[in-house]
């Protein structure tokens, strides 16, 4: 597997749109959330079935996710890896992880991989919050935890993140970035953000 960080995107930057199906089927939209009055803050996941990584984060993913949403921060998870190539996360196999996992957050395949472009996402996981305006105020990882260094997953970086934005106050600029498999892009289709690192 390949380790791969996060290439951090500028802070600040405006959350790119999507439009993405879901598990079910449903067409899930940024304007759903950005059109909800309830909604504090946005959090979007790369994420998918088959990475290590996510697998060593899920349990607390799952939990996290669950209190977060409990307290009005709209969340989503995307899947962009090649399918073809990486069946093992298909989006019927994405249904059956959701539902083995506990998500309670819509988990949305982005078949064309156009929204990881737009969000320069590189690996998995990899998570950007935004704030009330969408204005992204954390890009980096869920905390210190990776397969096999002992050290607990607990989402302490994420969590300091969510609480800043639910409380009105800066985030800290200083974050470490995400590190997990990379997206499995389609070949010949690498974005240059993520061939020229």
């Amino acid at each position: 597997m390949a380790l791969t960080p996060s290439t951090m995107l500028p802070l600040g930057t405006k959350a790119p749109p999507f439009s993405l199906p879901d598990t079910s089927g449903k067409i899930v939209s940024f304007a759903d959330f950005a059109t909800d009055s309830r909604s504090k803050g946005l959090l979007v996941m790369f994420i998918c079935n088959h990475c290590p990584y996510v697998k060593h984060i899920r349990t607390e993913l799952a939990k996290l996710t669950r209190q977060y949403l409990a307290k009005d921060i709209s969340i989503v998870g995307i899947m962009s890896n090649d399918v073809v190539n990486y069946p093992d996360d298909r989006p019927e196999l994405m249904k059956k992880e959701k539902e083995e996992a506990g998500y309670a957050f819509p988990y949305l395949f982005d078949e064309s991989q156009a929204v990881a472009k737009a969000y320069q996402a590189a690996c998995t996981p990899d998570f950007f919050l935004f704030n009330r305006k969408h204005e992204l105020v954390y890009r980096g990882q869920l905390d210190d935890s990776r397969p096999g260094n002992g050290k607990p997953v607990t989402g302490v970086d994420l969590r300091r993140a969510l609480d800043a934005v639910l409380a009105g106050d800066p985030v800290p600029v200083e974050q470490k970035p995400a590190i997990g498999c990379n997206i499995k892009w389609r070949r010949g289709s690498e974005p240059e953000y993520f061939v020229t690192r």
